[in-house]
C-alpha cells in the first residue's frame, strides 16, 4: 500500500489515489506499507531511489539503522505495537530529505493512523519532513508512558494476586508477571532505539530552532521515562520471587504432611508386621485378648509420635 501526503492550507493532507496520477511528485510524506512490487518500481522511477529490503529494515547493527547518503538521512526506527493481542516491535525505514519523508513497514501501525487523524484537525504553518518525523515520535513516546502505566496497574493487582493470603492465585500471577515482563522489556528496547534515533537527528539533521526543542522536549521525555521502567523491572523480580517462595513454601507444606504421615504410620505398620509373621509360636496367638491388645498396640504406636511432634512445635 502506498499512501502519500501533502501540504494543503497549512495542514497535512492524505492525497486521493486518483490525484497521485498527478501530484505524487509534490508529496512531502510517502508512506510504504508492505508494498508490492509495482509501487517500489513507481517510486524509484519517479523518486529515483530504491527503498530498503525488509532484512535491512529489521538489521540491528548502529551502522545499518542510522547513516547518511546523497538521498538523505536513513533511520530506522521501532515502534510498539500489538499483533494478534501480544507486543511486538516493528520496525519502520525512514528517510529525511528535504523535500520530503519516506517511511517504509511491513504492517500498520497504530502511530501513523493517529497522526493522520490529528494532522486532519492541526494547522501547522512550518509543516516539513522533519517535523512530521519528530511528531511519529512524539506519539510513539505518548504510547510508551501509556503502555508503561497499563504495565503498572497490572503488576498492582498482580501484587494483590501474590500477596493476599485469602485468594492467592500463584499460577496465575507467574502468566501475568511473565507477560508484564515481555511488555517491558519491548517498552524499554523501544525507548532505548529512540533515544538514538533523535541523538542522530539532533547531529545531523537541519532541524529548525522549534524541532531542536521538540527532539529536546522528546529526550526529557525518555530520560524520565527509563527509571521508570527499572523500578518496573525491579517490581517483576520481587513478585515473580515472592510468588516462587510461597509456592515452595506450599510445597514444603504437603511433603512435611507426607513425611508426618509416613512417620505416624511407620509403627503401627511395625506392630502389624511382627503379628502378622507366619510362625507356628507367637506368644499371644492363643491369648483372648490378643487381638485388642495389638489394635490397641497400635493406636498407641501412631499417636505417640504425634504427640511428640505436637509438643515439639513441628505441627
Amino acid at each position: 500500500m502506498l499512501n502519500a501526503f501533502m501540504v494543503r492550507e497549512h495542514r497535512l493532507v492524505m492525497m486521493l489515489p486518483e490525484d497521485q496520477n498527478f501530484n505524487l511528485k509534490h508529496a512531502v510524506w510517502v508512506d510504504l506499507v508492505d508494498p508490492t512490487d509495482e509501487e517500489r518500481e513507481r517510486v524509484a522511477v519517479l523518486y529515483r531511489r530504491e527503498l530498503p529490503e525488509t532484512e535491512d529494515v529489521d538489521e540491528i547493527e548502529a551502522s545499518a539503522r542510522f547513516f547518511l547518503n546523497e538521498d538523505g538521512m536513513h533511520i530506522h526506527s521501532l515502534f510498539l505495537h500489538d499483533v494478534e493481542g501480544r507486543p511486538h516491535n516493528t520496525s519502520v525505514a525512514f528517510t529525511l530529505s528535504n523535500q520530503r519523508l519516506f517511511s517504509l513497514r511491513e504492517r500498520q501501525i497504530p502511530a501513523f493512523r493517529l497522526l493522520r487523524m490529528r494532522a486532519r484537525h492541526m494547522v501547522n504553518t512550518t509543516i516539513a519532513p522533519a517535523s512530521i518525523y519528530i511528531a511519529l515520535q512524539e506519539i510513539k513516546v505518548e504510547d510508551l508512558a501509556d503502555t508503561l502505566e497499563e504495565v503498572h496497574q497490572g503488576l498492582e493487582e498482580v501484587s494483590r494476586m501474590v500477596l493476599e493470603t485469602e485468594d492467592r492465585r500463584l499460577e496465575a500471577a507467574i502468566d501475568e508477571l511473565t507477560r508484564h515482563e515481555d511488555t517491558n522489556g519491548k517498552v524499554r528496547l523501544c525507548l532505548m532505539d529512540t533515544q538514538r534515533d533523535l541523538a542522530f537527528l539532533t547531529r545531523y539533521g537541519d532541524l529548525s530552532d522549534e524541532a531542536r526543542h521538540q527532539v529536546k522536549d522528546l529526550l526529557r521525555d525518555i530520560a524520565s521515562l527509563l527509571p521508570h521502567n527499572d523500578f518496573l523491572f525491579q517490581k517483576v523480580t520481587f513478585l515473580m520471587s515472592a510468588a516462587q517462595g510461597f509456592i515452595s513454601m506450599e510445597q514444603n507444606q504437603i511433603i512435611k504432611i507426607f513425611s508426618i504421615a509416613a512417620v505416624v504410620f511407620l509403627p503401627p505398620t511395625l506392630v502389624a508386621s511382627i503379628y502378622g509373621m507366619n510362625f507356628r509360636i507367637i506368644p499371644e496367638l492363643a491369648w483372648t485378648f490378643g487381638y485388642p491388645f495389638a489394635i490397641i498396640l497400635m493406636i498407641l504406636a501412631g499417636i505417640t509420635p504425634y504427640w511428640y511432634f505436637k509438643r515439639r512445635g513441628w505441627l
